[in-house]
This record gives C-alpha cells, sequence and structure tokens, in this order.
C-alpha cells in the first residue's frame, strides 16, 4: 500500500488535469491537503502532487508560473501536515480545503496580476475580480475531493480495524 496510494494519487491527478473539466475543477489541491496530513514519508505527501503537476503539465504544456503553482502546492501540503492530528476531523479538513483553495487564489492570482495586469491599484483589482468564477470552482473541488479522499481513508481505516482475526 506504500507504493500504491500515491502512485494511485498521481494517475489521478494526472488524468484529472489532463480530460476536459471545467477550469480550475481539479483534485491537486486536495491530493496535496490529504498527502500531507496522511503520508507517513513527508518527502512521498510533497512529491505525489508535484508530480501530478508536472506530469498533467508535460501533457498541457510548461509555462512560466509553474514554479509559483508548484510552490503554492507545497504550501498546501505544509497545510496538511498542520492537519495530521485532526484528520478525522470534517470541520478541520473543510477549514483545511478552503484555507488551500483561498492558498491558491490568492498567490496564484497575485503572480499572475504582475504578468498580465498593469501594476496599479486598478489592475490588481481587475486581476482579482476576473478570478473570482474559477475561485468558486476551486473551492468545490477541493472541498469534494477532500472530502472522498479523506472520508474513504476513514472508512477503510474503521474497515481495517473490524476486520475478523484469522483461524
Amino acid at each position: 500500500m506504500n507504493f500504491v496510494l500515491p502512485t494511485l494519487l498521481v494517475v489521478l491527478g494526472v488524468v484529472f488535469r489532463v480530460a476536459p473539466h471545467p477550469a480550475n475543477f481539479a483534485l491537486v489541491g486536495a491530493i496535496a491537503l490529504f498527502a500531507g496530513a496522511t503520508f507517513a514519508n513527508r518527502r512521498a505527501a510533497f512529491v505525489v502532487p508535484l508530480a501530478a503537476m508536472f506530469i498533467g503539465d508535460l501533457f498541457i504544456g510548461l509555462h512560466s508560473l509553474m514554479p509559483l503553482i508548484y510552490a503554492t502546492y507545497a504550501l498546501i501540503v505544509v497545510l496538511g501536515m498542520l492537519l495530521r492530528e485532526h484528520r478525522n476531523s470534517p470541520l478541520r479538513i473543510a477549514g483545511g480545503a478552503v484555507a488551500g483553495s483561498t492558498i491558491f487564489f490568492a498567490v496564484t492570482n497575485f503572480a499572475v496580476w504582475l504578468d498580465m495586469y498593469p501594476r496599479t491599484a486598478a489592475g490588481f483589482t481587475a486581476c482579482f475580480v476576473n478570478a473570482i468564477p474559477f475561485f468558486d470552482r476551486t473551492l468545490m473541488s477541493d472541498l469534494l475531493f477532500s472530502g472522498i479522499f479523506f472520508g474513504a481513508y476513514a472508512l477503510a481505516g474503521r474497515v481495517h480495524a473490524h476486520r475478523l482475526p484469522s483461524a
């Protein structure tokens, strides 16, 4: 299982990035949060979401904001690590998903403002207002997929704990 789960998450991350989907409705943020909160190997917690992003980017296309976006997902992994003691709390998981979506929105749109908009208050406002429709998709997907990942993890833990010993 130490190899299967990380590999499955990378594959899911790549497939969901490459397959047609609404803009910013992805599961890499949820993968980052989940990996940070549950993986015993902390290096793997960072590698899995970043590998999903990089492999997906090889199909979608490379761009100048990749390092910043990857750093943002690394921050979400750290956020997940802060959830380790509370990874069975739906409220804390939801809060982590909201925080991760907000971090992604703020950091990436700040970079877009610097790269594509006038460096003025009006340019800043226009950038962030134009990004609002993408934020709700990011938030919805992070909440949905975090619920699925953490819920499946909790369910698997309960099933494993209730297995009958072999005779």
